[in-house]
């Protein structure tokens, strides 16, 4: 399971206060680079979020036109063998 990325948001704003807050360079240098690996984090969240939500329109899309019939899919398709091509 991934992290959300408003979670990802969320700790990377708590690093960055961290990091603003203190007095000793080291903790500063390790919560900076702590809120800049939970920026990527959200980031790689947030792709991966619009990829599954392209994936599921392309599956819902796919499942719909699997139910229309062939007229229905091509309305060029005229059905009858004795007509021949319908075109517009």
């Amino acid at each position: 399971m991934f992290p959300s990325s408003s979670l990802c948001r969320a700790q990377e704003a708590h690093q960055r206060d961290r990091a603003i807050g203190t007095q000793l360079e080291n903790v500063r240098i390790i919560a900076t680079n702590a809120a800049t690996a939970w920026r990527q984090e959200a980031l790689a969240a947030e792709r991966g979020k619009a990829r599954s939500n392209r994936s599921r329109t392309v599956a819902n899309f796919a499942a719909w036109q699997k139910h229309k019939t062939h007229e229905e899919r091509d309305p060029l398709f005229s059905g009858s063998t004795d007509q021949g091509f319908q075109g517009p």
